[in-house]
């Protein structure tokens, strides 16, 4: 980790699941319809908030679709509750992936999020690669995506103007401390933690999670996608 004193884990709270709980994120979308839920454990906190991991095989679902992690990755939830943060072990191609959020707490015990379309990515690929709005981009770019997902929602859901001015701010100052690599978007703060999830005791995944056959189905991807564009 970078700073001994901003990435040292923080004890055990009372108000948290114990340190290796297996648990599930669980994602919706602004209407309530459920979206992504991803199999997890809780690691611990820092100062940046509380830590997250999925190991490798660990499922992703959402309504028409499931697939598991490739490798391991580690999820920051902060205090903020404006975004979640993954950090995805090598050589997953999508090394850094942010939803911009609304309302990411816990209710009851359980991570939970209003996943707001726009993410923040670096991906790391071999090669250059062309994204998702048929940019080329080269390996390492940090950039904004899924821009025409959050234009279409912010209408046919009718986000808030003023929310969408201060989550529009959000992934623009996140796109720039991921660029500059500033703690806890860099490296070696997440390496700490995948180490962490590494050195934890195999516990089972949590049960699979089903959804209604009248649930809405929304196309996106998740932060440990084998669809990524990179891949």
């Amino acid at each position: 980790m970078t700073d001994a004193a901003d990435a040292q884990p923080r004890p055990p709270r009372s108000d948290r699941p114990a340190v290796g709980t297996p648990l599930q994120f669980r994602w919706r979308k602004w209407d309530g319809g459920p979206h992504w839920v991803g199999d997890e454990i809780y690691l611990g906190s820092d100062r940046w908030g509380d830590w997250l991991g999925q190991p490798a095989g660990w499922r992703n679902v959402r309504p028409g679709r499931e697939f598991p992690a490739e490798h391991d990755s580690v999820t920051l939830m902060p205090p903020s509750g404006e975004y979640a943060y993954t950090h995805n072990a090598a050589p997953h191609p999508t090394r850094v992936y942010i939803d911009v959020a609304w309302d990411v707490r816990w209710d009851a015990g359980v991570p939970t999020g209003i996943d707001m379309d726009l993410d923040v990515v670096r991906r790391e690929p071999a090669e250059p690669y062309v994204d998702r709005e048929g940019v080329l981009r080269n390996p390492g770019d940090v950039y904004i995506e899924d821009r025409d997902e959050w234009d279409e929602h912010r209408v046919a859901y009718g986000y808030p103007l003023d929310l969408v001015d201060r989550l529009e701010a959000v992934a623009v100052d996140l796109e720039r401390r991921v660029r500059a690599a500033e703690p806890p978007f860099d490296d070696a703060t997440a390496a700490g933690w995948l180490a962490a999830l590494a050195a934890l005791p195999p516990v089972e995944s949590p049960e699979r999670v089903t959804f209604p056959d009248t649930a809405p189905v929304h196309d996106d991807s998740t932060a440990a996608d084998p669809a990524d564009p990179a891949a």
